[in-house]
């Protein structure tokens, strides 16, 4: 170190340094430093099966812990930093430990590698910042559900097509984009399931000869086993890959949540309004007021779901085990969590201000003949088969379309002239049973099957869902 040379952890067997082009391309620092804590943590891991092999005596051991918990400290104040010369944050590191131990610094390298390291801060970072993920899905679900439980009695039309199709509870809207939001926190709880081994131990790529114990290590940095095999453990993005496509998946539903919020906040629909705290305006049109988080969030999906395709190009033609590819690793991944930790509680935000136009939806429930299929069903409950049903309202509803008139505008002779299935039934009130069905929160009730847009229906998946969400809150918080 006198001689101010850069320190590297590969250059004995070299007698001259790198080329320039070859540092540049090489070094990693200025992403992976992100590790630097939790290469700490590994660290002191390491440190303390050294002592119980012998090959690090109980003093040795006590400063190196201290110095370890020095050079922690110093990194989280950012009194120490890495520098240009530093290729990596294990050089980084190394490096500042050598600076407060001298040789005894050196002793810590025994029986590790960079592969392993690597393969184990990475997935220490990502377990962790897992736990943070999940807490803001379940911020977005909790906000969902809140609107959806002050709308489970308000009428929307319901669409596919993005056409207007049945009446349908906007609460009942609502959750279903808590649905794939619950499916995404399940996936990361069970992705955390199979990131949960340790590669500390395995090495280069061949283990070490040295008596280390490498599932003393897995348990006391909270993983659940050490890896089984060491080629596979230094070899394997699996878990990387595996969170990118969790990462991805929940920038598609956040998208596909922006993109009704953009609808439904336009004026052709006026549904909701996004509040002021959540919107921008134009810079030459002063009425703007335009739905960003909503966009921003759609636009998000797209760099969540090109780290993944980053990542598995990188991995599909590797030969075991650790190859330099593997640097690709990172940064796709820092960029997915980084993207959720920015996007997922404006998302949030503007979903728990935004103001539902509840006349609006009302109004435009019945809009497009959207009672159509609760006619047809009437007819079949009359026992009418649901081929000549169909075929009989679909008649009705030209008949509408070419004297503009809508379902409930229709007379009783009206109908009948249409076809006999919906002739008046005997008694007073002429066609009670089709006056029935012509009425939106009648149609909505009606659907009170398990899963159903009925408002009864609705409350039942709050409290469901309320109590996953909570289940979800609580392993959020396990450390």
């Amino acid at each position: 170190m006198a001689d101010n040379k850069p320190m590297r952890l590969w250059g004995g067997r070299f007698e001259g340094g790198p080329a320039d082009a070859l540092t540049r391309l090489s070094v990693s620092v200025q992403f992976d430093w992100r590790l630097a804590p939790y290469d700490l943590l590994a660290s002191r891991a390491h440190a303390r099966v050294l002592h119980r092999a012998g090959l690090l005596t109980d003093d040795e051991l006590q400063r190196m812990l201290a110095a370890l918990d020095d050079l922690d400290r110093a990194c989280r104040t950012g009194e120490f930093r890495p520098t240009v010369a530093d290729e990596d944050v294990h050089t980084a590191l190394e490096r500042g430990l050598l600076e407060r131990l001298g040789s005894l610094g050196g002793k810590l390298r025994a029986g590790r590698s960079r592969n392993d390291q690597v393969a184990t801060d990475l997935r220490l970072y990502l377990r962790d910042h897992v736990r943070t993920i999940v807490s803001r899905l379940v911020e977005l679900e909790t906000a969902l559900i809140s609107q959806a439980e002050e709308n489970a009695e308000v009428a929307a039309p319901g669409m596919t097509h993005l056409q207007h199709a049945q009446p349908v509870s906007f609460g009942h809207q609502l959750l279903a984009h808590v649905h794939p939001l619950s499916r995404d926190v399940d996936r990361l709880r069970d992705w955390d399931r199979r990131a949960a081994v340790s590669p500390l131990g395995s090495g280069a790529l061949a283990g070490s000869s040295l008596p280390l114990d490498p599932a003393a290590v897995a348990a006391e940095l909270g993983f659940d086993a050490p890896a089984p095999n060491s080629m596979d453990a230094v070899a394997d993005r699996d878990f990387a890959a595996e969170f990118l496509f969790c990462a991805a998946l929940i920038g598609v539903h956040i998208s596909r949540l922006g993109e009704e919020i953009v609808l439904w906040a336009s004026q052709e629909f006026r549904w909701i309004e996004v509040d002021d705290a959540y919107s921008t305006g134009s810079s030459i049109m002063p009425q703007k007021k335009n739905p960003d988080v909503a966009e921003l969030a759609r636009g998000k999906s797209g760099r969540l779901i090109g780290s993944l395709m980053s990542l598995l190009t990188t991995l599909k033609g590797l030969p075991l085990t650790y190859n330099r590819d593997l640097q690709e690793d990172k940064e796709p991944v820092f960029d997915a969590v980084d993207t959720l930790l920015l996007v997922l509680p404006a998302v949030s935000g503007m979903v728990s201000t935004m103001r539902v136009n509840r006349a609006k939806l009302e109004a435009s429930a019945p809009d497009g003949f959207a009672l159509a299929t609760d006619l047809a069903e009437l007819l079949v409950r009359r026992g009418v088969a649901f081929r000549d049903a169909h075929e009989a309202v679909g008649h009705l509803v030209v008949w509408c379309q070419v004297n503009d008139k809508d379902l409930g505008d229709l007379t009783d002779d009206e109908l009948a002239k249409v076809s006999p299935h919906f002739a008046p039934s005997e008694g007073p009130g002429g066609t009670p049973g089709v006056r029935d069905v012509l009425n939106v929160h009648g149609a909505l009730a009606a659907r009170s099957a398990f899963g159903g847009t009925a408002p009864d229906r609705v409350r039942d998946q709050i409290v469901s869902l309320r109590e996953i969400v909570d289940g979800q809150a609580a392993w959020a918080s396990e450390s």
